[in-house]
């Protein structure tokens, strides 16, 4: 240092770990690269307060930040270089965007004077992220870093969370400022509609309308997750007696053992939890997006409800549903501002009733339990000891509860769904996997990112040999930070199965692109350093599933299951969501009406 100079001057890239610590962060997960080195050579000096995660791919360290978000709660964190490593995270961006992850992505940028100039591993990455961020920032001047950070860990957090951008230039990390901290947060435009008051007129409304149903319903989301809102949402189904359903991102916000939970609706859900919708009178939305995954053919989605939607963005009330009532506010805030109004009512007299509406409903409903559960195909055992994708399932849900709950984190497919249905979600934040997205590869880097987040929790990952094979390189990260806590269950088919599945029902058995060759997944977890077991019959699962859970390191469980199971029930695309098919041999009619449609042998 000069005799002269000044003692409070920092680089751009010592000024974004600072601000970055000052955040609150303590992980990141990133690749280095030309653009982004000045930040990697300012990171060793603030070793002891930021962890750096080196991943192998930068899709990868995308999807780790989603993980570690996800789990934790907390914004996650990653970084990659200009050019190619930010192109490679425009995947996991666009997966948080989707499912409303709260991510803050930084990329490094070519120098100022090159930018337009098609120099050396430049891209537009500003331009390509704008649909799928809440906000882009390019930062050409280091002195605007401290304010920067600050919003964008703002915009990421508040309101409906998602990834937010910051693309830094070289030459802006590498000069020198004196750092001005006192940022004030001037967001025009911006409203954190968590902090806004509740409409109690609106509240008011919707309890009327949840009084007097006879067939009601509630409907949890992700949202309800977010806000940190399930003992709200326990409070308010308990208080009234309506029994709740949990979209695939809500699993967990309710719990499965209480008797007044029906389970998942939509495209893969039960269909006693479809034709509950489609047959209720008034149906409480609490932070679902209401997804073409849940709707099914929108336009036919609850025909009879009054639809009550509470979300935290204005934008998604009435976007693909037509609702009776939309109350703006975070699903935290709301709930209780049912449970007070249902309360004050019922100790003024005003809302008592006793005669058995709701018993006669809920029991409606647990009869349609009864009629189709028992038939969906892969809950029966077959014939002779072919492994079956439930005895993956079955062993691992008795496994968590002898041992304690876990964290489960899935990839897409058909696994995820075999997942989400036959494992009991008790607990928030435990099911975490890619939903509006559907992105493949996300469960091995987002199951690093979980179990750095809670290193004192297993986290159990159930994956397809076709995810399994785009990112199982980050093995080699979970070696390297030397993790224990990570257990990989493959369910390995040999196709690339959901997508087969629709060339088997609907596409007269052309199996285009689905058949699937790999490794042998045992030897290759050995190559990686870690402990690798191979399953093929039903006898070998509990016992592979303890010693996993027993042994003190990541280990990968390839479990060879029969090619050809199914996932049901199915809702057709483009079919109502009361047309379901329960097995493979109900072929879906161009007209009728689901009674004669679901479970029709």
């Amino acid at each position: 240092m000069s005799a002269h100079q000044d003692p409070a001057l920092r680089t751009g890239a010592q000024i974004l770990c600072e601000a970055l610590i000052r955040q609150g962060v303590d992980v990141i997960f990133g690749l280095p690269g030309g653009a982004i080195m000045p930040f990697y050579h300012a990171l060793p000096e603030y070793a002891d307060r930021l962890h750096h995660v080196l991943c192998r791919h930068e899709q990868g360290a995308g999807h780790a930040a989603e993980g570690y978000a996800r789990a934790s709660g907390r914004v996650g964190v990653c970084v990659a270089t200009s050019g190619p490593g930010a192109t490679n995270l425009v995947t996991p961006i666009a997966d948080a965007w989707m499912d409303s992850s709260p991510m803050v992505a930084i990329t490094g940028q070519v120098s100022s004077a090159l930018l337009g100039t098609d120099a050396f591993q430049e891209t537009d990455i500003i331009g390509i992220t704008v649909p799928i961020t809440k906000h882009s920032y390019l930062v050409r001047d280091a002195r605007d870093i401290p304010r920067v950070v600050a919003e964008a860990f703002h915009l990421a957090f508040t309101g409906r969370q998602g990834p937010v951008l910051i693309d830094v230039t070289k030459d802006a990390q590498q000069a020198s400022v004196v750092p001005d901290w006192n940022v004030v947060l001037d967001l025009p435009g911006y409203e954190d509609h968590r902090l806004r008051d509740v409409d109690a007129t609106a509240i008011r409304a919707a309890t009327d309308l949840l009084a007097h149903a006879k067939r009601p319903l509630i409907l949890a989301g992700n949202g309800v997750i977010q806000s940190g809102a399930a003992a709200e949402l326990l409070a308010l189904a308990e208080l009234t007696g309506i029994p709740v359903i949990t979209t695939l991102h809500g699993l967990g916000a309710f719990p499965q053992d209480h008797p007044l939970s029906l389970g998942m609706p939509g495209m893969h859900g039960w269909v006693h939890v479809n034709r509950a919708i489609q047959r209720c009178d008034v149906l409480l939305n609490i932070g679902s997006r209401f997804d073409d995954r849940v709707t099914g053919k929108a336009s036919t989605f609850a025909p009879h409800a009054s639809v009550i939607h509470v979300d935290v963005d204005p934008s998604e009330i009435g976007k693909l549903v037509k609702v009776t009532l939309g109350i703006v506010g975070d699903a935290r805030t709301v709930l209780r501002s049912l449970t007070a109004e249902r309360s004050a009512r019922q100790r003024c007299g005003e809302d008592a009733r006793d005669d058995g509406t709701l018993e006669r409903w809920l029991h409606e409903v647990h009869e349609l339990r009864e009629q189709f559960e028992p038939r969906q195909e892969y809950r029966r055992r077959p014939e002779g000891d072919t492994l079956q994708p439930h005895d993956v399932c079955a062993a691992l849900n008795a496994a968590r509860v002898s041992r304690g709950n876990c964290r489960v984190v899935t990839d897409v497919g058909q696994h995820q769904m075999w997942a989400a249905q036959l494992l009991d979600w008790q607990r928030p934040r435990t099911h975490i996997t890619s939903g509006g997205s559907g992105t493949m590869g996300f469960a091995m880097p987002a199951a690093l990112g979980a179990a750095i987040a809670l290193p004192d929790e297993t986290i159990w990952v159930v994956v397809g040999d076709g995810g399994f094979q785009m990112t199982n390189q980050e093995i080699a990260t979970m070696a390297q930070e030397g993790l224990t806590n990570i257990k990989i269950a493959i369910v390995n088919n040999g196709y690339l199965g959901m997508v087969r599945q629709w060339q088997q029902l609907f596409e007269g058995r052309r199996y285009s692109g689905t058949p699937l060759s790999g490794p042998n997944f045992a030897k290759l977890a050995d190559a990686y350093g870690v402990l690798g077991i191979t399953v093929d019959h039903a006898g070998q699962v509990a016992s592979a599933i303890e010693q996993a859970w027993d042994h003190p390191g990541v280990v990968v469980i390839d479990f060879r299951v029969e090619r050809e199971a199914n996932v049901f029930p199915i809702v057709p695309q483009g079919r109502s969501i009361g047309e379901m098919m329960v097995d493979a041999l109900t072929h879906a009619p161009a007209t009728g009406a689901p009674s004669e449609y679901a479970g029709r042998p």
